[in-house]
């Protein structure tokens, strides 16, 4: 193997190493602050995988999106909120079967991704790619190309879906305090020099 196979192997084992040391220290960690700090180290090990495989819009999108956004957001969250953790775990046990379930699940798929590598290697390549690997277009740009041309309607129903969710959850959220005074703007328009100013005749000596 020469320097150019060997560094490729190299970059995978170590950033496939660290993202799974990552993962396991995200439901490890004590702290839930340092929980957080571990999931951006594995957004970003992920990102260098994809980034290995040729997909720079999904490692791009690991970084902007996950880490620029949800990640920091969450950890955020978790900084200023006075969430009592102790209290939390205390319900862990009668949620086991529901997440023993779970795993049982994602471990049988893997398993089945595993064998069926195992068995068939090329059955990865033998799928069908609305990319073309010959061709000469970056990936970012292929993958514009059939969103805004092929898939333009459904790219866009999916924008007014998470616009709608978005407003939804505004409104659901927004909470009018009785005791708080808020700007009218038509009361505000409205008003007159009458209403507006108010003489008050204070008498000498007596203040305000």
């Amino acid at each position: 193997m020469g320097l150019s196979g060997f560094l490729p192997a190299v970059f995978f084992y170590l950033f496939a190493g660290v993202l799974i040391a990552s993962a396991f220290m995200v439901i490890a960690a004590r702290n839930p602050v340092h929980s957080v700090l571990f999931l951006i180290l594995a957004f970003v090990n992920a990102a260098g995988l994809f980034l290995m495989s040729g997909a720079e819009f999904l490692a791009l999108l690991l970084i902007v999106v996950y880490v620029g956004a949800v990640a920091v957001l969450f950890l955020f969250v978790v900084m200023m909120l006075d969430v009592d953790f102790a209290e939390l775990r205390e319900g862990f046990l009668q949620y086991l079967p529901v997440g023993g379930l779970i795993a049982g699940i994602v471990l049988a798929e893997l398993l089945l991704v595993t064998g069926t590598w195992a068995i068939a290697p090329t059955a990865a390549g033998n799928a069908v790619q609305p990319i073309p690997p010959q061709s000469a277009v970056p990936n970012i740009q292929a993958l514009g190309d059939i969103l805004y041309t092929k898939y333009i309607f459904f790219f866009q129903i999916a924008g007014l879906i998470l616009l709608v969710a978005m407003i939804g959850a505004i409104v659901l959220t927004l909470r009018h305090k009785p005791n708080v005074r808020r700007q009218d703007i038509s009361r505000q328009v409205a008003r007159t020099p009458e209403t507006a100013i108010e003489v008050v005749k204070v008498e000498t000596g007596g203040g305000v």
